[in-house]
């Protein structure tokens, strides 16, 4: 009896049906609908792999669409073999950008700013309004461009790739700012003054400088007002500027350093408790002079006669030495002393007797006697030499026989008297 003959199983090779999109870019998801499925080793499009899939059934795959360009072929292989292809058309996706740094910048261009985005693959122009900009694509994310001219205001940054055109971001021309004043205009060598600078165009102000010396610390007020605290700087002008992302201001503002004040003589240098004594200061940089103080009282008025001299009066004070002070912009001087002088007090005088025709020697005491003036016997100046504060010693002068007052004269004042008597010869 013959064997019966066992029916033969034959493979069925993959077959694609359809897919789902038919078009997209790198990275799309590709539904492929089909048979014989199970199995799949590979899913290619044009030949290059799929990044991945997943066998869904023997019927549908799911895969990554792969780089690529143009109308490809998408297949799918098993152990059993290679599908039929399918066609898949690559697209260019419109380039969007999501950021331009920076986002201002002067009328004049010039500046290069950095687009990030997506799409930017085969860019073939950069545009800030209708003006083209000369760029580079750095990547498929990123490019940068060169900003070109154009007036005042605000203007969309866009980039074009084959994929299309991207929406616009905006992007500002601003006019470079410009200083008319600053105020005060002067200082000290040693800075740290505040001063206000006053203009237009200081929104996103980043710097401020006083010749090459940035300032120590600035704040923005507003478009038309800056305060700044000035750095340290040498003797002279220096001009102040003022940057923004639109430029640098070009204006001649100048600030001046000054050096402080030195006062090297006073004259008279001593004076009555009461004031009123005519005073000259010697020195240096005594120009724009503001106060002169004896301690701290206030001098007035005053007269600067040169950088090198000051006329005032002394206001009233304490007896005693008070620092005499100039004041400018540049600071204070050092403190030179002037002496407040109370009236002298004469306390004994010997001998107390001497001839008519005068010419002895007399010691007087007392106190306040070391800025003596003169010495009087009635209204009769003697000659004198002041030995100490509290000594001097004078010569009589001639005079009629009787008591005379004799009385010490300082710039504090007369003091009060003492008697000296002149005797004539006995008779014979």
């Amino acid at each position: 009896m013959p064997r019966a003959t066992q029916p033969s199983t034959v493979a069925a090779v993959p077959a694609i049906t359809t897919n789902s999109p038919v078009s997209g870019t790198a990275g799309t998801v590709v539904t492929l609908t089909g048979t014989g499925f199970t199995g799949a080793t590979a899913v290619t499009f044009g030949g290059a792999p799929s990044a991945s899939f997943t066998v869904v059934s023997a019927t549908v795959i799911t895969t990554v669409a792969p780089a690529g360009a143009g109308t490809v072929q998408v297949t799918v292989a098993t152990p059993d073999g290679t599908s039929n292809g399918m066609g898949f058309t690559y697209t260019i996706a419109t380039p969007v950008i999501s950021s331009v740094v920076s986002s201002q910048g002067s009328v004049e261009g010039g500046n290069t700013v950095t687009l990030t985005g997506t799409g930017f693959t085969g860019a073939t122009s950069v545009s800030f309004g209708t003006v083209a900009a000369a760029f580079i694509a750095v990547s498929a994310t990123q490019a940068t461009a060169v900003v070109p001219a154009a007036p005042v205001g605000t203007v969309n940054v866009t980039i074009t790739t084959p994929g299309g055109t991207s929406a616009g971001i905006p992007y500002t021309y601003v006019a470079a700012p410009v200083l008319g004043s600053v105020a005060p205009a002067q200082g000290p060598l040693a800075g740290g003054n505040s001063i206000t600078l006053s203009g237009t165009g200081f929104t996103g102000t980043t710097s401020v400088r006083f010749g090459a010396n940035a300032a120590t610390s600035f704040s923005v007020v507003s478009a038309t007002q800056l305060t700044a605290v000035v750095p340290t700087g040498g003797p002279g002008p220096v001009a102040v500027t003022v940057t923004t992302p639109a430029g640098t201001s070009t204006q001649a503002i100048p600030y001046y350093y000054l050096a402080a004040p030195v006062i090297s003589g006073v004259a008279a240098g001593s004076g009555p408790a009461g004031g009123g004594m005519a005073v000259t200061l010697t020195g240096a940089n005594f120009l724009q002079a503001t106060a002169v103080r004896f301690g701290a009282t206030a001098a007035t008025p005053y007269t600067i006669f040169s950088a090198t001299e000051i006329r005032t009066v002394s206001p009233p004070g304490a007896a005693g030495t008070a620092p005499v002070t100039v004041t400018t912009p540049g600071g204070t001087s050092n403190g030179a002393a002037y002496v407040y002088l109370g009236a002298p007090v004469v306390t004994g005088l010997v001998p107390n007797q001497g001839p008519l025709a005068g010419g002895n020697t007399l010691t007087l005491t007392g106190v306040g006697l070391t800025y003596a003036t003169s010495v009087l016997f009635g209204a009769v100046p003697a000659g004198f030499a002041v030995v100490s504060d509290t000594q001097l010693t004078t010569t009589a002068p001639p005079g009629a026989a009787g008591a005379v007052t004799v009385r010490a004269v300082t710039p504090g004042g007369t003091s009060v008297g003492v008697s000296y008597t002149r005797i004539g010869a006995p008779g014979i």
